[in-house]
């Protein structure tokens, strides 16, 4: 009887230890920066200070190290140096745009939650705002959270201090009932620029590019209808979204380039743009949303799984960019997805007319591969009928021929070319020239598909070596099986994508030189359904596949 109370008091001790165990093993948790992969998707206190017709928003909820420890975290250990310093170059970049230097001015005591709203004009007055003409040229509002009351306080006096001993005049004036300074400043060896700044509730700083748009975000504070705060629309595609370390909001033509790699000129930008951009071990996911109603036909297309696994069975080992569209005829119809559509397929003068007419006119599944400088597609026997290419593939002067292969027989498309064709010149033994037939395209069949091409060397090829692994893994980890586009790149293909994006372009200028090095593959989904498209993205960065 007396061992009862030992071992009572023995399962307390040790429910004790456990429990003081799994507390710190929670704060340490809470601390690491890989939580960066599991943030909630909210909207900061800086968004009350921002406009709902700003054209561009980015709301940052994590300071100016967590992304740093997580790259130093995830990175491989012989890449871990690389990519901190570009994490470090993209962040110093991006605060010297603003005339601040991070390191001096920011590290000890910025928090998370970062947000920088850009304007393209300089905004007309209000009532009751006591700005007159507001400052020329590009306009924006950087708001910083302070880890304490007199961090952002003691930035202040020391910003205004250094740039008022460089010769600038301030102003200090009251709006709203909040203190603001004003004048000119900037880093060591740069143009000075109009600043002005106010402080709210001792940690929430508002730097802006001129009082006048300070002040303008003062009074879109004090109006709920004006402001991204309490925006139910906005609130709405949090919900959607669900996590993320940053937050884009876009409006109008500001979205247009934002929402995809390259929209159709006839492209009408959409009303609202909202993206989420989280880590995801070594990878960052992308969710988008872009206010676009499509038509119902375009919103109710979705890829099969059996079509879908019968095409990626057809695939040649190893492709450089594999694309899976369902119904791509019917997707070009709509102007924002057409740019995609035509992205993911075989472009280029050299790929010769086929391609864009299976494009224009298959009414099921296509599978899109490229490999080395070649390309493969694949849909459903008689989708389209032959019938209906034989009049445009003539207009464009190929000629169809049958040709007995190992496989099989195919129909090739030739075009008869006097001399040497492409840059050479073949001639007979008594000097004429000879008529040549260059294949410009194929089609065979195969396990109830019709497979279309240009090089018989990569029908031998593909019949050999069955299985795009790296790419359907890529496909497979974006988890979007039915969506009506899916494309996956392997690592040249993605950066020369990404290369040709104004986004990226101007992160590398942030950076001062490129960031592409680490870009590992790139694989996208989008799916139009009711008044948005949903665009996903995965980007492979570090290591090797």
């Amino acid at each position: 009887m007396k061992a009862r109370p030992f071992l009572a008091s023995l399962l307390a001790l040790l429910l004790l230890l456990l429990g003081l165990a799994g507390l710190a093993w929670w704060q340490v948790w809470q601390r690491s920066p890989l939580q960066l992969q599991h943030r909630a998707l909210v909207l900061p206190r800086a968004a009350r200070f921002v406009s709902r017709d700003a054209p561009i928003a980015l709301h940052l909820l994590s300071d100016g190290r967590e992304p740093v420890g997580y790259a130093r975290a995830v990175a491989p250990s012989r890449q871990r140096r690389q990519a901190v310093d570009a994490i470090e170059r993209l962040r110093d970049g991006a605060f010297a745009a603003a005339g601040l230097d991070y390191t001096n001015e920011l590290a000890g005591w910025l928090a998370p939650e970062i947000s920088v709203a850009l304007f393209d004009r300089p905004g007309a007055s209000q009532a009751g705002s006591s700005r007159t003409v507001p400052e020329a040229g590009g306009n924006w509002l950087l708001a910083l959270r302070s880890r304490d009351a007199g961090g952002a306080r003691r930035f202040l006096q020391r910003f205004w201090q250094t740039r008022s001993l460089a010769g600038t005049d301030l102003q200090v004036s009251s709006y709203r009932g909040m203190g603001l300074i004003s004048g000119r400043g900037a880093l060591v060896g740069q143009q000075p620029v109009p600043l002005a700044t106010a402080l709210i509730d001792d940690d929430l700083l508002l730097i802006a590019s001129g009082r006048g748009v300070l002040e303008e975000a003062l009074d879109v504070s004090q109006i709920d209808e004006l402001n991204q705060a309490a925006d139910p629309g906005l609130q709405a595609g949090l919900e959607r979204l669900g996590s993320g370390a940053a937050l884009l909001v876009a409006r109008g033509a500001a979205a247009v380039p934002l929402g995809l790699p390259a929209a159709a000129p006839d492209a009408s930008p959409p009303a609202r743009l909202l993206a989420s951009l989280r880590p995801e071990g070594r990878s960052l996911r992308l969710e988008v949303l872009v206010d676009h109603p499509a038509a119902q036909d375009v919103a109710a297309v979705t890829l099969a799984e059996e079509p879908r696994r019968q095409l990626l069975n057809l695939a040649p080992a190893r492709p450089a960019s594999l694309a899976l569209l369902q119904d791509p005829a019917l997707l070009r119809q709509d102007p924002l997805l057409r740019g995609l559509v035509d992205l993911a397929g075989p472009r280029g003068a050299a790929v010769g007319p086929l391609p864009s007419l299976l494009l224009g006119r298959a009414d099921g599944p296509l599978l899109s591969v490229r490999i080395d400088d070649d390309w493969l597609l694949a849909t459903p026997s008689g989708q389209p009928a032959a019938a209906d290419l034989e009049a445009p593939l003539a207009a464009a002067g190929l000629i169809p021929a049958p040709l007995e292969t190992a496989s099989g027989s195919v129909t090739v498309w030739t075009r008869l070319e006097a001399g040497g064709g492409r840059g050479t010149r073949a001639a007979g033994r008594d000097g004429r020239d000879r008529l040549l037939a260059p294949v410009e395209g194929w089609q065979g069949n195969q396990d109830g598909l019709a497979l279309w091409g240009r090089s018989l060397a990569l029908l031998d090829r593909q019949l050999d070596s069955r299985g795009a692994r790296p790419r359907q893994l890529q496909l497979q980890q974006l988890d979007h099986p039915g969506a009506p586009i899916q494309w996956a790149l392997d690592a040249e293909p993605a950066r020369a994508l990404l290369a040709s994006w104004g986004p990226w372009r101007r992160l590398a200028g942030l950076a001062g030189g490129p960031i592409d090095g680490s870009v590992r593959g790139l694989a996208l989904a989008a799916e139009p359904g009711g008044d948005a498209l949903a665009i996903h993205a995965r980007l492979d960065l570090g290591g090797n596949r």
